[in-house]
């Protein structure tokens, strides 16, 4: 069973789901929610809404959650080499792709990124194209440069 709970945050309304068990899903401003979890708020989604404000309000640097993302092999891969991304800090698909033994699949790192079901908490923000560009971002371009500068401290 999945249980959503929806939280007002100064990049907009996010839901986060969980199964139970761990987070397995985030919801940025505008995307639409699953129709068959259930709308209730539990202790670990209490906690992961109190974890997410305080990196928000720039007091936080990581996340202490149990993660549960569902995808492929090379999904979770990708995932993994996203979270141990610094801080502050980013990385082009391309060095992404080396990090998980797959040099010349940039473009598959992208769709992975393009696919990860818990944007902020697996930082998918922190990927850059090669020439320092942003590039796609479920909740925005905006929400993405918000994100890299509140890391930065801009």
């Amino acid at each position: 069973m999945e249980n959503i709970f929806f939280y007002q945050t100064n990049i907009g309304k996010i839901g986060i789901v969980e199964n139970g068990m761990a987070i397995i899903k985030l919801y940025l401003n505008g995307l639409i929610a699953p129709q068959d979890a259930t709308v209730k708020e539990t202790p670990l989604l209490r906690e992961a809404a109190m974890q997410l404000q305080h990196y928000l309000a720039g007091k936080r640097k990581s996340f202490d959650l149990p993660f549960a993302p569902d995808g492929t092999e090379f999904q979770q891969n990708v995932w993994s080499a996203l979270q141990v991304i610094p801080y502050g800090e980013t990385r082009s698909y391309v060095e992404v792709a080396k990090r998980v033994g797959r040099p010349k699949a940039a473009r598959a790192v992208g769709m992975a990124n393009n696919k990860n079901p818990i944007p902020i908490f697996i930082p998918c923000h922190r990927v850059i194209g090669a020439n320092g560009k942003l590039v796609g971002y479920a909740g925005g371009l905006d929400v993405k440069q918000y994100l890299l500068n509140l890391e930065k401290n801009i």
